[in-house]
């Protein structure tokens, strides 16, 4: 299957940012740390000034589907919460603006942002070349693993078992989806062998009522939709390995480089790695 490479953890890869921007600071007296400051300074300024493009004035408007934990999900309270709209909300305080989430499908977002409905997406949002063809991705913030949920008593043993004439659940307009839905010689399994969900939870309910026979879904959800559901079990080998982003539409440039300076600075300062591990145990 395209794009399977050896195993990264998000932590891990968060980590190994910070590390290396801390080791440039050393290295060039702290010019690291002082180029995010920088970056993000400007950005508040430009946001505070109206030179960056925005859906509704000293607002940070976030794209996302909040059916992904333990990135995005809702609160009993009818509210949101996850390492996603965190990370947005220390965004959207260094920028000097109110984050604002607009939940919907996911594969609505994309055109959520490239209309001007929404200013941003975060929604476990993979950097792929047909996604980079419609909006600008920041810097990669997060890495994601996609794994494969079966029942536990399911024939199914790896990944390579897939192929047989197996009907697998995936989320609408994610990799999973696109990667499964491929033809056998790109490395999928056929659009005939793969049905879409709104979102991962039901493709789950699906899989307990044996409609399909396997999940395709990030790593971090795939746990929790376990740990959920009695009868159900992640197979060892995982399915890929991405990288997450924050998307924005072309040509705002002036909010791009605002969200990168914030972001680069929320992660120097260990804001980033804090919130993943509030969310995420390292294993």
């Amino acid at each position: 299957m395209k794009k399977r490479m050896a195993k990264v953890t998000g932590i891990a890869l968060v980590a190994a940012m910070v590390i290396g921007l801390a080791a440039c600071g050393s290295s060039n007296g702290g010019t690291a740390d002082a180029g995010a400051d920088a970056a993000a300074s400007a950005g508040t300024e430009a946001a505070a000034s109206g030179e960056i493009q925005l859906a509704e004035d000293g607002k940070l408007h976030m794209a996302t589907n909040a059916a992904f934990p333990p990135y995005e999900m809702t609160t009993d309270d009818g509210g949101y919460e996850g390492i996603d709209v965190e990370i947005a909300t220390a965004i959207a305080d260094k920028l000097g603006l109110e984050l604002v989430v607009d939940d919907m499908d996911f594969s609505a977002t994309i055109a959520a942002v490239q209309s001007g409905k929404s200013d941003m997406v975060m929604a476990g949002m993979t950097v792929t070349p047909e996604r980079q063809e419609n909006i600008d991705f920041s810097d990669t913030y997060a890495n994601a693993i996609q794994v494969v949920i079966v029942p536990e008593d399911s024939d199914i043993q790896t990944i390579d078992d897939l192929a047989n004439d197996k009907m697998i659940g995936c989320q609408e307009g994610t990799t999973g989806y696109i990667y499964c839905s491929d033809t056998p010689e790109n490395g999928g399994y056929g659009e005939d062998h793969v049905l879409s969900y709104t979102n991962g939870a039901m493709a789950v309910q699906a899989l307990l009522g044996g409609k399909v026979d396997a999940v395709v879904i990030d790593n971090e959800p795939a746990k929790a939709f376990v740990e959920a559901n009695e009868g159900l079990r992640i197979l060892d080998t995982e399915f890929a390995n991405e990288d997450y982003a924050i998307g924005i539409a072309k040509g705002n440039d002036a909010l791009m480089e605002a969200v990168n300076g914030a972001l680069q600075e929320l992660i120097a300062d260990g804001t980033v790695q804090s919130i993943v591990d509030k969310y995420i145990v390292s294993e």
